[in-house]
């Protein structure tokens, strides 16, 4: 049995955008050439640097199995690219059972009581992500590019968000032009304001801009914090949402079943979206 499964829509792109468009009407990101070689360029140092992460993620594994019950590595399905399913792989931060009695929520603001001591650390210190760097060597993440979601959330935000769709237009990334900006999601209005400089992102996507984010990340991850790296590489960025946002977007949403893009293609109706205000990116 394969350790990570990928499971193809292949009328995903014609179900939410309609039909194909020529390359020169997409955005840089999906210029082929381009994707080419970035994915080659990206699956190569990936694999170099799992070889050489490897005695740390071995160490870091013997740490988690030794602190809590539980396999060291975790694994957890997300949507990536055109609406495929993968395994991503991750260091396991949480108790095994965290979502035993919940079902599958999102991480809460602040302190987080699932989260183990261990684990606390290897988030703050980004290790946790480690792991996905075998995802990229298989092809179903990138270094750089936006957050993959779990299946169980895309719906509903879909549903809540307008344009949510597009940023399944590129692969999934380990770090991105939202990350670095923006915390991590806790509600649809943190959600909403990561779409904006997702779509920048997807827009301008070229090997200078993903170079700039790659290092950014490095250079946070070296100890330079307080927004510096941001700033230094010009990459800062500030979100501006048009229109009064509603009650329920500051709350996390609730998961639901996986998208069935079958039923959306033959018609089914969505319920509307929080606001039809435009969102705008600020260069900060």
């Amino acid at each position: 049995m394969a350790l990570a499964e990928t499971v193809v829509d292949s009328d995903w792109e014609r179900t939410f955008y309609g039909p194909a468009t020529s390359d020169h009407e997409r955005p840089a990101a999906w210029n082929s050439s381009y994707q080419q070689l970035s994915d080659l360029a990206a699956r190569c140092l990936a694999l170099m640097l799992l070889v050489l992460a490897a005695p740390l993620l071995a160490a870091l594994w013997l740490a988690v199995k030794l602190s809590s019950n539980g396999p060291g590595f975790y694994r957890q399905k997300r949507m990536g690219h055109n609406g495929r399913v993968f395994m991503m792989y991750k260091l396991r931060s949480m108790r095994v059972d965290a979502e035993a009695r919940t079902g599958p929520v999102w991480a809460s603001a602040g302190t987080d009581s699932r989260v183990t001591p261990l684990g606390y650390w290897l988030r703050h210190l980004h290790l946790d992500e480690l792991p996905q760097l075998y995802n990229i060597v298989r092809g179903e993440m990138a270094l750089v590019g936006p957050r993959p979601e779990r299946p169980e959330f895309v719906g509903l935000l879909a549903e809540q968000i307008p344009g949510y769709w597009e940023r399944l237009r590129v692969k999934p990334g380990i770090t991105g032009l939202a990350q670095i900006n923006l915390p991590p999601d806790t509600d649809l209005h943190s959600v909403r304001c990561k779409l904006v400089l997702d779509r920048e992102y997807i827009r301008s996507a070229e090997p200078l801009l993903d170079a700039r984010i790659a290092l950014c990340t490095l250079l946070r991850l070296m100890g330079l914090r307080g927004g510096r790296a941001v700033t230094l590489l010009g990459l800062s960025r500030s979100v501006v949402l048009d229109g009064a946002p509603l009650a329920s977007a500051a709350q996390p949403p609730v998961a639901g079943e996986i998208p069935d893009f079958a039923r959306h293609a033959a018609g089914r109706e969505l319920a509307p979206p929080m606001s039809p205000a435009p969102l705008e990116a600020v260069r900060g």
